[in-house]
C-alpha cells in the first residue's frame, strides 16, 4: 500500500435542496488498499462514491483522483480517468437486452481499434477472471442468479483493466455462502491485479474479510478511519454500537473471545 493517496477529497460539501449530506468532508484513499465506507442511513455513502467517479457534482470542495482535480478537469482528462476507474453498482446494473459477454464488451466499444473477435475474447477473459463459467457469457441477466449477476457486473467493471475499483454494496442480497465467496474474490482480485478498492457496504463480514481500513461517515463528514480493531475503541455512540454489537463480534472471532 502506497503512502501517497490515489484519491484525495477535501472540504466536500454536498446538498440536495435544504438537505446537507456532506459538510467539510475530507478523505484519503491509498494506492493498493481496500477501503470500506460505512455509515448510517442517509449519510451519503453512495453519493460520495458517485461524486468521486464524476456522476454527481458537489457544491464545494476538491476531489483529486490520480493527481487530477476532477471538478475542473478537461474532457480529455476525464476520459483518461474514466478508463482507469471501474464501477460496479448494486445488483450489477447490467443491460437486460445484452448477454453477459455483450455487457462486458460495452466499455471496450469506446476503442475503435478492437475488432469484434478481440472484444469477445477479452470479455471471456474477464468473465473467467470473476469465476463465472464460459457458458455464462452467452446468457442474459434474467437467466442468471443474483450472485452470478453481481459477478457479471464485476467483470464489466474490470473490462478496461482499471487502477481503481468502486463497489456499491457488492454483497447485498447474497446468502452468507455467496457473500463470503464474493468477499474472497474481491480480496484476491485486489491483490493479484494491484487494484485500489473503494467499497461501500453495511456488511460487517465483508469489512472484516476484505478491508484494510474503514472510513465511517457520520455527522456529515468522515468521522474516523481505521481498522475494525481500532474502531472498536472509538468513543462515539454510533461507531461504538456498530463495531461492538453482536453482529460485529460474530464477524470478528477475536473480538468474540474477549
Amino acid at each position: 500500500m502506497s503512502a501517497d493517496p490515489i484519491i484525495r477529497v477535501r472540504g466536500l460539501h454536498t446538498q440536495f435542496g435544504a438537505q446537507v449530506v456532506h459538510h467539510d468532508l475530507d478523505l484519503d484513499v491509498y494506492r493498493g488498499e481496500i477501503l470500506g465506507v460505512v455509515g448510517g442511513s442517509g449519510t451519503g455513502k453512495s453519493v460520495l462514491l458517485r461524486e468521486i467517479v464524476g456522476l454527481t457534482r458537489p457544491q464545494a470542495g476538491t476531489i483529486e483522483v490520480m493527481g487530477t482535480e476532477m471538478l475542473i478537469a478537461s474532457e480529455a482528462e476525464r476520459s483518461r480517468l474514466d478508463d482507469k476507474m471501474g464501477v460496479m453498482f448494486q445488483d450489477g446494473a447490467l443491460f437486460s437486452s445484452l448477454t453477459v459477454r455483450e455487457n462486458v464488451e460495452v466499455p471496450m466499444r469506446r476503442f475503435d481499434g478492437l475488432d469484434p473477435e478481440t472484444r469477445a475474447a477479452l470479455a471471456d477473459l474477464k468473465i473467467s477472471l470473476v469465476g463465472l463459467p464460459y457458458m455464462a457469457g452467452g446468457k442474459y441477466p434474467s437467466e442468471l442468479s443474483g450472485g452470478m449477476r453481481k459477478r457479471a457486473g464485476l467483470a464489466r467493471s474490470l473490462a478496461l483493466d482499471p487502477d481503481i475499483l468502486f463497489l456499491d454494496e457488492p454483497t447485498a442480497g447474497l446468502d452468507p455462502i455467496g457473500a463470503s465467496a464474493f468477499d474472497a474474490l474481491i480480496r484476491g482480485l485486489s491483490r493479484s491485479l494491484g487494484l485500489t478498492v473503494f467499497l461501500v457496504t453495511h456488511d460487517l463480514d465483508t469489512l472484516h474479510a476484505t478491508c484494510d481500513r474503514i472510513a465511517v461517515l457520520a455527522e456529515k463528514k468522515v468521522l474516523v478511519t481505521g481498522t475494525m480493531e481500532t474502531l472498536r475503541e472509538v468513543d462515539h455512540p454510533w461507531v461504538h454500537d456498530y463495531f461492538n454489537g453482536p453482529r460485529a463480534r460474530a464477524a470478528t472471532p477475536s473480538a468474540a473471545a474477549d
